[in-house]
């Protein structure tokens, strides 16, 4: 029995040039989007970074700047990524909005203001809460601060920050590929935590104790 005939050489060849061709252009498209986008989210990075930086020195209107940098660059990269989710979701694209709510929150929670949502950030959930959790830890260096200037109740209100995030982010319980490893950053949250947890009892306990000590001696 004859075999079937083949396709006809030259319209397969048509057609398999035309895709080649299509998807060619689509993926060199998403490829100039990441070689944008890429730059662009390492500057949120560093500009983020430097406006925490800046709101550990009380240098509030520093920071504010470097984070309205940081957003810039970010809205840069969202717009470069928004036809290419699958680029969008690679990864990078999600630490910098991580980084830059960082960097709102940490100014925010230093200064007793409202945080401001998802949506008010501009930035997916999952990047929200692992900012507002590294924000908390954050807050650890800034509780030192406040310990070292003795300042104990500014130390003190931060710590119940602290704990106030953690208890929240404790309520987050999904698989890592829908929150981007929140758990572990929660996990390293607790750390900090305890820690300053330690510091701030330890400074509270001293301060009693010199108080009584003073009383005692008629001071």
């Amino acid at each position: 029995m004859p075999g079937a005939a083949g396709p006809d050489r030259a319209a397969f060849r048509q057609q398999l040039d035309a895709a080649i061709e299509s998807i060619d252009a689509q993926l060199r498209a998403a490829h100039e989007a990441r070689e944008q986008a890429l730059p662009a989210c390492r500057r949120v990075i560093r500009a983020a970074g430097s406006s925490i930086r800046s709101v550990h020195r009380l240098e509030a209107d520093r920071a504010a700047a470097l984070a309205a940098e940081a957003e810039a660059a970010l809205r840069e990269a969202q717009e470069a990524l928004a036809p290419f989710p699958e680029v969008a979701y690679a990864g990078f694209l999600h630490d910098a909005e991580k980084e830059y709510a960082e960097a709102r929150f940490t100014a925010a929670l230093v200064a007793g203001g409202v945080l401001p949502g998802p949506a008010e950030l501009g930035v997916a959930p999952a990047s929200w809460l692992r900012g507002l959790a590294e924000a908390a830890s954050e807050l650890r260096r800034h509780a030192l601060d406040r310990l070292r200037d003795g300042d104990l109740t500014a130390a003190e209100t931060l710590l119940g920050v602290m704990d106030d995030a953690y208890d929240s982010l404790m309520a987050i319980d999904y698989p890592d590929a829908i929150t981007n490893g929140l758990r572990r950053t929660v996990d390293a949250l607790r750390a900090v935590l305890e820690r300053t947890r330690g510091d701030v009892t330890a400074t509270a306990v001293q301060a009693r104790l010199q108080r009584a000590l003073e009383e005692a001696q008629g001071i």
